[in-house]
């Protein structure tokens, strides 16, 4: 260990000193999250102008902080499962709503796609304002490689079809899909967590007493779980700092330069579908910036960590802590989001990488004929990507092969690909949640009183000072 590194960690360690003591003198959980995100940027930022990217002393600082970061997200991940399963059937047991929890599915996964089209649309207009295209666009060896993966890649996404995307969410064997095997075992989950709530009430009337004995044991359960959520997400400034350290540290700011206008243009994008949902938020009487406000910690840990599916636990307890949406609706929403309608990845990104491509082919991408049928690609391949994964490096896969594109461009932009992914993911979370936080209200079940509360709850359940 060098003496380099050993002052990089100490700085690191001091760091997280200060977290603990906001945390220790009960400072605001976004506040510390917010730090911790700050921080995390000026040690990065701090690495990257001191040594450079890919240095040997960077990569050892950052395999370091991976323990706390990566870490931290594969905590996250380790309680996606059983979160979804208590909280789904809990949610039937309690109040035996199975019939409206089924159509509060089918709401949102309508929001999800509807509002994924929008995105598209956006996105193909930035692309116009910028005038983006691929041409001239040069490759090195790494984006050469990564165009021929795309091109290996693409007879899976052809085999797409609507009949295998239904039978891939159905769980076949679900304690396979507890362990995560599958691109939709998330969605698999709530399939199968609806089923089990769905017999248990069967059951209510012909054994009461059986019923009675399983609805203590998901109390319990449910008691168990929401405990493990909570200490998980006590971390989240540490992970966050963590996570944006080695992000930062990471990029190379050349890369970045020499694709600045494609990524300026992906962000304006999100930046404007992004107020296309505060939009949605207010259109239901909800106050945006009393929604942003609240939502703002499980949107810097998708930004920072870029992995949607591991902020699932965050994303049910601000809906449920902080938006007053019921804990299934806030369930369906984050698990059916982490796969369908991603409104970043399947939504902008893939429609501005068909804009970009389609002059190379002697194509004008703002002919009705060409946008017509990429919206509708772009709509079904929002649900079809479900079933292969891989989030956005398939959704542009499969909506560039529907309109009969070369898919090999897409490496181009690899060298940015996680400076992109991060808004993408973002944006992809922030949709979720707005498709639970509109289903809930436009059912009647929101919680007035929680949304409207000025006392800063913490996502461990904690309440704290403003």
């Amino acid at each position: 260990m060098t003496l380099h590194l050993i002052v990089n960690l100490a700085i690191a360690l001091a760091a997280c000193a200060l977290l603990y003591h906001m945390q220790a003198r009960q400072v605001s959980f976004a506040r510390r999250v917010f730090t911790g995100l700050g921080l995390g940027v000026l040690l990065g930022a701090a690495l990257q102008a001191l040594y450079g990217a890919a240095t040997p002393t960077v990569t050892a600082t950052t395999a370091w902080l991976g323990i706390v970061g990566s870490g931290y997200v594969k905590l996250l991940q380790m309680i996606v499962t059983p979160l979804i399963m208590v909280s789904i059937v809990q949610a039937i047991l309690k109040p035996r709503k199975a019939s409206s929890l089924g159509a509060i599915s089918v709401l949102t996964i309508g929001i999800l796609i509807a509002t994924t089209a929008v995105a598209a649309a956006i996105g193909i207009l930035v692309a116009k304002l910028f005038g983006l295209t691929a041409a001239g666009l040069t490759a090195s060896a790494a984006e050469v490689a990564r165009g021929q993966y795309m091109q290996d890649s693409l007879p899976t996404v052809k085999d797409i079809s609507i009949p295998s995307l239904i039978l891939s969410l159905i769980p076949a064997n679900p304690f396979l899909d507890m362990t995560g095997a599958r691109k939709t075992s998330t969605i698999a989950v709530a399939v199968f967590s609806l089923f089990i709530g769905i017999a248990a009430t069967g059951i209510a009337g012909k054994k009461p007493e059986v019923y009675e004995s399983f609805n203590r044991f998901v109390h319990v359960a449910h008691a168990i779980v929401m405990r493990m959520v909570k200490l998980v997400l006590r971390l989240t400034p540490f992970g966050v700092f963590a996570l944006m350290s080695k992000t930062v540290a990471g990029s190379s700011p050349q890369a970045i330069l020499n694709l600045i206008v494609p990524v300026t243009a992906l962000y304006s994008a999100i930046a404007l579908m992004f107020c296309v949902h505060l939009l949605l938020i207010a259109s239901i009487g909800l106050p945006p910036w009393r929604y942003l406000k609240k939502v703002f910690p499980v949107l810097a840990v998708a930004f920072s960590s870029h992995t949607g599916a591991g902020t699932i636990p965050m994303s049910v307890a601000a809906q449920t802590l902080r938006l007053g949406t019921p804990e299934g609706i806030a369930n369906v929403a984050a698990s059916f989001g982490s796969a369908i309608g991603q409104n970043g990845c399947a939504g902008i990104y893939p429609a501005m990488l068909a804009v970009m491509i389609a002059p190379t082919a002697g194509i004008d991408p703002m002919s009705a004929a060409f946008l017509l049928p990429l919206l509708a690609a772009i709509a079904f391949g929002s649900v079809g990507v479900a079933s292969v994964g891989g989030g956005a490096t398939f959704a542009a896969l499969f909506v560039l092969s529907a309109m009969d594109l070369p898919v090999a461009p897409v490496g181009l932009l690899i060298s940015v690909e996680p400076l992109i992914d991060m808004g993408r993911t973002l944006l992809n979370v922030n949709g979720s949640i707005v498709a639970g936080t509109l289903a809930s209200k436009m059912f009647g079940q929101t919680d007035s009183a929680i949304f409207y509360s000025d006392a800063e709850i913490g996502l461990d359940g904690d309440e704290q000072p403003g």
